[in-house]
């Protein structure tokens, strides 16, 4: 191995690992340890700050400096950095701008043999239907991260949908996590007034500086955040799972209600019969999605969802009645 190569190889190792042992890395390189030591030298030469641990077997880590040098990407790194640029154009963190530019870079500096395989990883990534119409501030994002991070007390004035701030300002919470879903930016924290975990979302956060004590941080309930926001958003206090679920049979082959089928599951009862089990955060609601596929329906079970039937039955009958007649009529 050449020397060039041999240090390109000697970063990519201290890279991917916070501490290597001086033999092991010096085995992994097939070198002699004077040798490593020396290529050692030339790294911090070139402006990586590397630092040696003391003993007979001392190990090596690179850590931060006060300047960026050259980075060192595999060949997918690469093409996994090009997707998370080209993504962050509708991440909704006032970041789109700044993505693109770099993707430039990136490509500009990918050696030739490499970029035939980044050109052709184009895509274009569009916002959830349901998104924000105003980004995140970074400088939002920022400001929570760090007392995520820090443990620190948080105060922010919180707008509803209006863009007005709510009573009573402000809000003292212990940020646990920020989660990004539907294209949306959350806040999960243990809000210290309510005494009860909460949700934020971070557009309409406005932190306060500076930030409160620090916190022993509490177990989010369940112990995975993510199973936690999302039993939330179905409407659930505790299990990651609706907490209206029925099964009816729909006059449908199997294999055309299953693209449609979402995160229920489908069971085919006969060419032209499928069972379908599928839930909601409530009944009336769960009745109203199954009217989607626009064929005959029985319902299997619970009876809650009849009533459910029933309830949308009228409701539809007084809305096909003439203007004026169904209204009047329903109530």
């Amino acid at each position: 191995m050449t020397p060039p190569s041999r240090l390109l190889l000697l970063l990519s190792l201290l890279q991917t690992q916070r501490r290597w042992p001086g033999r092991l890395l010096a085995e992994r390189l097939e070198v002699h340890p004077r040798t490593l030591r020396r290529d050692i030298d030339r790294l911090r030469e070139m402006g990586y700050r590397i630092q040696s641990g003391k003993g007979p077997d001392g190990g090596y880590r690179l850590s931060a400096g006060t300047e960026l040098p050259p980075l060192l990407f595999d060949d997918d790194q690469i093409i996994a950095l090009s997707i998370a640029l080209q993504a962050a154009t509708t991440a909704g963190a006032g970041v789109e701008e700044a993505a693109l530019r770099a993707l430039t870079i990136v490509r500009q500096v990918t050696p030739q043999r490499l970029r035939h395989r980044l050109d052709a990883v184009r895509f274009t990534a569009l916002p959830e239907q349901h998104a924000n119409a105003s980004p995140v501030s970074t400088d939002e994002l920022v400001a929570l991260s760090g007392a995520i991070a820090a443990r620190a007390v948080v105060r922010f004035d919180y707008a509803n949908d209006s863009g007005d701030a709510m009573e009573p300002p402000p809000r003292r919470v212990e940020p646990h996590s920020l989660i990004i879903s539907g294209g949306r930016w959350y806040l999960v924290a243990w809000d210290l007034e309510r005494d009860d975990w909460r949700i934020f979302r971070a557009d309409r956060i406005t932190t306060r500086t500076p930030t409160g004590p620090r916190f022993e941080p509490r177990p989010i309930p369940g112990g995975d955040v993510r199973a936690f926001v999302s039993a939330r958003f179905k409407g659930s206090e505790r299990a990651d799972e609706w907490p209206c679920v029925g099964t009816v049979l729909i006059s449908l082959p199997a294999r055309s209600v299953r693209p449609f089928a979402g995160d229920g599951t489908v069971d085919e009862v006969g060419p032209e019969l499928c069972r379908y089990r599928s839930g909601s955060w409530s009944w009336v609601a769960l009745a109203a999605s199954l009217g989607r596929f626009d064929a005959d329906l029985e319902v299997v079970e619970p009876p809650e969802l009849q009533d459910a039937f029933r309830q949308l039955a009228s409701r539809f009958s007084a809305a096909a009645a003439p203007s004026g007649e169904g209204a009047s009529g329903s109530r």
